[in-house]
């Protein structure tokens, strides 16, 4: 693949530190949060605490509470359809080759949409009816930190989008969901090709910046570490069961050849040394907010290509794919599941057994 221009390199290298700092096994223990109160979602004043909406890592306990130390004062489980899950935000090839975002939701002309997800062909796009996700009510110091460790503002933007709030015990979602909105802030990476990244920012701007996405935004498989943080943090907010399903049937990426696993360990032995030096001086650079003084973003820009383009013009071409799994027959649609469905605390189902009329979790 050719190599795209990344102007903004935070979240995937605070991303890699956790990874490399936290134990896949550490477990925060999760305390059911209040629901959100109806005056404060439909209330238009000035208010002292936020509305935040979750889709990824962050509907966690481990990653929310844990990592980031997030105190969130209640919850509401939601319905965006203005949005939909993606994971185009690059990482780090071999490990992690990405993380989820969200883009502006554009139906394809002309089409229906896909709504069921038992096609052997399902991928990580098959979902089509809207975000979901979870809306925390945080203070604004806690905000702040979530700003802070999500890059500190050099990527995300800060945008506010319409919700709807889902019923307890919702297990199938439709497609145009009823009621009355509320609006709450979300983090953004723009695709640098999408229209949309000029939409207005939740400060009341307008940003116009390059997204970290790949060529294909589509062609890079997220790690089954970070799929299990999603998974367990929609099992903790007990998430409507379809869209379990979709989550838990999303592909991982996978090792399957020594060459690959050869080539991550030479890939981390380069690197690993440069990404984190550059963590450590972030963290020392980061002003009280958490943000880092814009030359510096520059420099894990330049970095940050340094390691996408390594991976392009070398490492792919001898060791085999860092973003996607190679399976024996070459094909990258219809392969069969590797590896098992992640651990459901819940008896999830998996994907071939999945009945929309019988959804018991």
């Amino acid at each position: 693949m050719p190599r795209q221009r990344n102007e903004q390199a935070c979240p995937s290298f605070r991303n890699l530190w956790k990874l490399v700092t936290s134990p896949a096994s550490s477990c925060t223990p999760t305390v059911e949060l209040p629901s959100t109160s109806p005056s404060r979602l439909t209330s238009t004043s000035d208010e002292k605490t936020i509305l935040y909406l979750a889709y990824g890592s962050n509907l966690s306990a481990e990653t929310f509470k844990g990592n980031r130390g997030i105190r969130p004062l209640s919850a509401v489980n939601v319905h965006v359809p203005s949005l939909n899950l993606t994971f185009d935000l690059a990482g780090i090839p071999y490990i992690e080759p990405c993380f989820a975002n969200t883009q502006y939701h554009t139906p394809p002309p002309s089409s229906k949409p896909t709504t069921s997800i038992s096609s052997p062909d399902y991928h990580k796009n098959r979902w089509t009816k809207g975000l979901i996700g979870v809306v925390y009510e945080v203070t604004p110091e806690d905000y702040r930190t979530i700003i802070a460790t999500e890059g500190g503002g050099a990527s995300y933007h800060d945008v506010i989008v319409p919700c709807y709030a889902l019923p307890k015990g919702t297990k199938m979602v439709d497609t145009t969901p009823s009621g009355v909105p509320f609006m709450a802030h979300t983090l953004l990476s723009p695709r640098a090709s999408d229209p949309a990244s000029n939409q207005n920012t939740g400060n009341g701007g307008v940003k116009k910046k390059d997204g970290i996405t790949r060529p294909d935004p589509s062609y890079a498989q997220p790690s089954a570490r970070y799929l299990k943080l999603i998974t367990d943090g929609g099992e903790e907010h007990s998430l409507p069961g379809e869209y379990m399903a979709y989550l838990y049937n999303i592909r991982p990426y996978t090792i399957t050849t020594r060459k690959q696993r050869a080539g991550q360990a030479l890939f981390l032995a380069i690197w690993m040394p440069i990404v984190m030096a550059v963590i450590v001086f972030s963290k020392v650079l980061a002003d009280e907010d958490g943000r880092v003084p814009a030359w510096w973003v520059s420099v894990m820009s330049l970095m940050f290509r340094g390691v996408w383009g390594s991976y392009d013009m070398v490492f792919k071409k001898v060791f085999g794919d860092g973003e996607r799994t190679i399976y024996d027959d070459g094909d990258g649609d219809d392969e069969k599941e590797v590896g098992k469905v992640w651990g459901c605390r819940r008896g999830c189902v998996r994907l071939e057994n999945y009945d929309e009329k019988k959804m018991s979790r």
